[in-house]
């Protein structure tokens, strides 16, 4: 029986599922490999869990589905899966103590929302203004 580790992560309005199999070592986010993923700085924020605990992925394949949000909220919610589908993968608590330590998101989903738009107003809070003379 071959071993399969589904995970998921959200940010925001995006939404990232990870599916963890036997493999070479190869991180795919909607079917475009890590290393050519578009804009260094989206690659760096999803390849922490990689570069905290070196080796996790050796003999596994990553295949990472994302939608919804914009690119850094995408970029959240892949790291999320990633990391949560290699602790799932190794069942180490060491990994989970070092990606406490470093960032707490890379384990817990970050709860925080868009405020919706009120009434009389062009956002949450900004009312527009009023004269009176």
């Amino acid at each position: 029986m071959v071993k399969i580790v589904n995970t998921s992560g959200k940010r925001k309005t995006a939404i990232a599922r990870a599916t963890l199999r036997p493999g070479s070592g190869m991180v795919r986010i909607n079917s475009v490999p890590l290393e050519v993923y578009p804009n260094e700085m989206v690659r760096m924020k999803i390849s922490e869990p990689l570069l905290l605990f070196p080796n996790a992925i050796d003999e596994v394949d990553v295949a990472i589905d994302v939608n919804g949000g914009g690119i850094m909220g995408q970029a959240e919610a892949v790291r999320t899966a990633l990391a949560r589908g290699i602790l799932k993968w190794h069942n180490d608590p060491q990994i989970k103590d070092i990606y406490l330590s470093y960032d707490r998101t890379l384990l817990v989903n970050d709860s925080r929302q868009k405020e919706s738009k009120k009434p009389h107003g062009r956002g949450a809070r900004k009312k527009f203004q009023k004269s009176y003379r």
